[in-house]
């Protein structure tokens, strides 16, 4: 029975995959723009029509999108993803070079958020109603309404531009990238972003949940019974919440993940972020199908283990 569940899962994995690389492919060559710009640059204005073609044979642009795609699959299939038009160079040798960079500035922030968000929803929970509870929540309120590429331009102009505290773009200042301390003064204008941006929703999260298991029946046998309010909170309604909250980080990755690639791009952050919003801007397909595909692998392993988690927590929920 548990081998074709997950015989299941394998075939639904695949099935959403193959899916997302259809409507990708489809949309990215029905979208309006020149791919050849990004391969020859300015040269295109002065080809004519026998070079155009030759150079759209080249790429082999010339065929049915159909006929693209089925031949673009059978080399993905084989580990063959194509060459980027724009760096003239392997696609997956292009996102390794920026990968590392979007791991550390997602990874890190993804703790930090998940990790102050706890310990925010816990503290307002334990001062439920009183003033530093209203004012985290006023605050945070403010603060999750506001649009990250928003903040993010503020930040670059008080402390970047006027204050010369931080650098406002890059991971590592050139001839340094060896160097710890460079790369996380670098980290902090665009990891502050990133934290702010969703620290509060999941606080509010937390703190609601812990307010819902204070006020069940347990807790109130516990405290008739005379046990002291730390005892029962941290040993028992934390303890019982973190399951549920376990399976609310799985599938917040990519929320999180999706606000770091706003956050690159304004920073000029060298990662997927920046990577994806130039091979969508200069029609650099091969790259662009890569890393949409990668996003959307990453969502889908992401929602299947967050019910994972739902389905070991309340065993109501498996499927049959």
């Amino acid at each position: 029975m548990r081998g074709l569940k997950a015989g299941r899962k394998v075939v639904s994995f695949i099935l959403s995959v193959w899916i997302l690389s259809v409507v990708v492919f489809y949309m990215a060559r029905l979208a309006p723009g020149d791919p050849l710009v990004s391969y020859y640059g300015d040269r295109v204005e002065k080809m004519s029509r026998t070079e155009r073609e030759r150079a759209e044979d080249k790429l082999g642009l010339n065929d049915p999108v159909t006929v693209q795609y089925f031949r673009w699959i059978g080399r993905a299939l084989q580990g063959d993803f194509g060459i980027s038009y724009k760096y003239k160079m392997d696609v997956t040798e292009v996102i390794g070079k920026r990968v590392g960079n979007t791991l550390i500035l997602g990874g890190i922030g993804l703790l930090l958020t998940f990790g102050l968000s706890l310990l925010l929803g816990v503290l307002c929970a334990w001062h439920e109603d009183r003033l530093i509870d209203r004012l985290i929540c006023k605050a945070g309120t403010v603060t999750s309404c506001i649009p990250e590429f928003w903040l993010s331009l503020v930040l670059i102009l008080v402390f970047a531009v006027h204050l010369r505290l931080f650098p406002s773009s890059g991971a590592y200042t050139i001839g340094r990238e060896g160097e710890m301390g460079d790369r996380i003064w670098h980290l902090i204008l665009p990891m502050t972003v990133v934290v702010t941006g969703h620290l509060w929703y999941y606080a509010y999260m937390v703190r609601n949940k812990l307010l819902e298991e204070v006020r069940t029946d347990y807790v109130l046998l516990a405290r008739a019974k005379g046990l002291r309010k730390r005892s029962i909170m941290f040993r028992h309604c934390i303890w019982n919440m973190m399951p549920s909250y376990l399976g609310i980080m799985a599938v917040s990755v990519p929320h999180v993940l999706g606000g770091t690639y706003i956050v690159e791009t304004v920073f000029s952050y060298p990662g997927l972020g920046t990577l994806s919003y130039e091979s969508a801007r200069y029609k650099d397909y091969n790259l662009l199908m890569v890393l949409c595909l990668m996003s959307g692998i990453m969502v889908i392993l992401c929602n299947m283990a967050a019910q994972a988690v739902n389905e070991r927590i309340d065993p109501r929920m498996r499927a049959d």
